[in-house]
């Protein structure tokens, strides 16, 4: 209204006043006037637009980007790094001397889990050996946040076996690697992990599947547990070399982030988005962690006494130093990941124990771990796209004995 009445009076002051002066005076005091006001809506115009282009066509440029080899391999010292800390003499597996047995779990039907093992096959031994380096690479990749149903997916992975067990066509993996997922009621992040990871791994020319590990309802979330039990199971289906420990809601930003076996115990989750990219402290081994069979065995596994949300993972990494061994990690523009945004869950509490019980670890590690692990196997399903495992981790019986040496605990 302002700005209208500002035009009104030199509209008026120059058709008053019939002197061509006045009125080219008029003209030019109200073409500065629109421009002096009319120079800010500009502005914020071009921002607006600027802001559009960047919503709208930065992503479609990242998309073409990530389907085209580019030149980020050529940055050959961070993917030289990363194949440093990636074992390169890799026995192959002999069908043969391969054995399996019932895993430490109480199991009702152990009939029908042996039915269950044979169907994991293995490689032809013909095949050539994968080069160290797989050929498909590009870098960065783009994060698929989108949900496709199974069905889906398991038509978009294909050539994937039963269990999620994927494996190179035209070469013979250098790495057998097991995926162990703890999992609770988040199927949305279930099928966008699945989506992601199979994406990536089959590109990396690993021998590989995915354990989806959970917990029968109405029990404390115990992360470490999950993950052990993960590792019992997948040990007596396959011989897997590497076990690679993964939380449901990280998803890999570069496909040159190898899901390898690792030289020494391998933090992978080094730079993730909730935490602007950084580590939020120096020996932090969660998230994602990655060691060799003789590795896990070696450090006694997870922790069985963790019950609720926080402490498994730092026990790990005193687990780990007792054990004389090293933690290494990637190059952080590599080892890069997205976390999947979700709400607390009422099943998964803080563990206001979980400071009592680290205190007890350098004593306890020996003792607690895989070599005490108990659990009740419900089912085992070999589905498309992952091996489903369905437990009972005897909760009332655990924190029965962990009362024994911790009384003030649970």
């Amino acid at each position: 209204m302002l700005l209208l009445s500002h035009i009104s009076k030199f509209v008026v002051s120059s058709f008053t006043l019939f002197s061509p002066c006045r009125v080219a005076h008029g003209l030019m005091a109200l073409r500065n006037l629109i421009a002096s006001k009319f120079k800010p809506i500009l502005l914020i115009c071009l921002c607006i637009l600027t802001v559009h282009l960047v919503i709208f066509e930065v992503p479609s440029l990242y998309e073409n980007f990530s389907i085209v080899p580019s030149s980020f391999l050529g940055d050959v010292d961070v993917l030289e790094e990363v194949l440093s800390n990636t074992a390169s003499e890799v026995p192959l597996f002999n069908i043969s001397n391969s054995q399996t047995t019932p895993p430490t779990g109480d199991l009702e039907n152990v009939t029908n889990f042996m039915e269950d093992v044979k169907i994991f096959l293995h490689q032809s031994d013909s095949s050539p050996i994968c080069n160290s380096t797989p050929p498909g690479l590009v870098g960065p990749i783009r994060v698929y946040l989108d949900e496709p149903d199974f069905e889906t997916m398991s038509k978009m992975y294909s050539e994937l076996r039963p269990g999620g067990h994927g494996m190179p066509e035209k070469c013979q993996a250098r790495h057998r690697v097991a995926i162990i997922v703890p999992y609770r009621n988040r199927e949305s992040h279930l099928k966008i992990l699945l989506h992601n990871l199979h994406s990536v791994l089959k590109k990396q020319q690993l021998d590989y599947a995915i354990f989806i590990v959970e917990q029968v309802a109405n029990q404390t979330f115990n992360r470490g547990k999950l993950m052990n039990v993960g590792f019992d199971v997948a040990s007596h289906l396959y011989p897997w070399q590497c076990f690679i420990f993964h939380d449901v809601d990280l998803l890999p930003e570069d496909d040159r982030n190898l899901y390898t076996c690792p030289v020494t115990p391998r933090h992978m989750s080094v730079a993730v988005d909730k935490f602007n990219y950084k580590l939020p402290y120096s020996a932090i081994f969660g998230g994602i962690s990655a060691l060799t069979k003789e590795q896990f065995e070696q450090i006694n596994g997870f922790s069985n006494d963790f019950w609720g949300w926080g402490g498994e993972d730092d026990d790990l990494a005193t687990r780990t130093s007792e054990a004389g061994l090293k933690v290494s990690r990637y190059p952080s523009q590599i080892a890069r990941y997205k976390m999947i945004k979700h709400s607390k869950e009422s099943t998964n509490p803080i563990n206001k124990c979980r400071y009592k019980i680290m205190s007890r670890t350098k004593q306890r590690w020996k003792t607690d771990g895989i070599s005490s692990l108990h659990y009740k196997l419900i089912d085992l399903q070999l589905h498309k796209l992952y091996t489903h495992v369905m437990v009972d981790l005897l909760e009332v019986q655990s924190r029965q004995k962990l009362r024994q040496i911790l009384p003030t605990c649970y």
